[in-house]
């Protein structure tokens, strides 16, 4: 489980480091990072909005993306063949760890691009 101190200390430490690059590789960084860089209120509003996974996709996994989808299409399947239970407690499942993820969607995203600035900075 991610930590806020933890999270906040990496971060702490990848800036340290990036202010110790010459002026013209933190030019650079700056520059590579901004193409990756991922915004936290886009990943919550991709959760807020879309219980497809769109906030996992959006943050590059793919895996948990695709079981979101498949958990929706699956609850969708059983609300046409008559299943309203099973679909009801597959939606309140998904949408309970969602909502987990949307409060936490800004520490989640810092740790993201945490992990994106060190693999930058292994290329400095």
């Amino acid at each position: 489980m991610l930590k806020q101190e933890d999270v906040d200390a990496e971060e702490e430490s990848l800036r340290k480091a990036i202010r110790e690059l010459s002026e013209d590789k933190r030019a650079e960084f700056y520059r590579q990072a901004g193409k990756v860089v991922k915004d936290p209120d886009t990943y919550a509003a991709l959760n807020w909005f879309f219980i497809a996974g769109l906030h996992h996709f959006y943050l590059g996994r793919w895996q948990w993306g695709l079981i979101d989808l498949g958990a929706l299409f699956v609850a969708t399947g059983c609300f046409l063949v008559g299943l309203v239970w099973p679909g009801v407690i597959l939606l309140l499942i998904v949408y309970s760890w969602e909502l987990w993820q949307l409060f936490r969607s800004q520490i989640i995203v810092q740790d993201w691009n945490n992990r994106l600035y060190r693999d930058l900075l292994r290329r400095y």
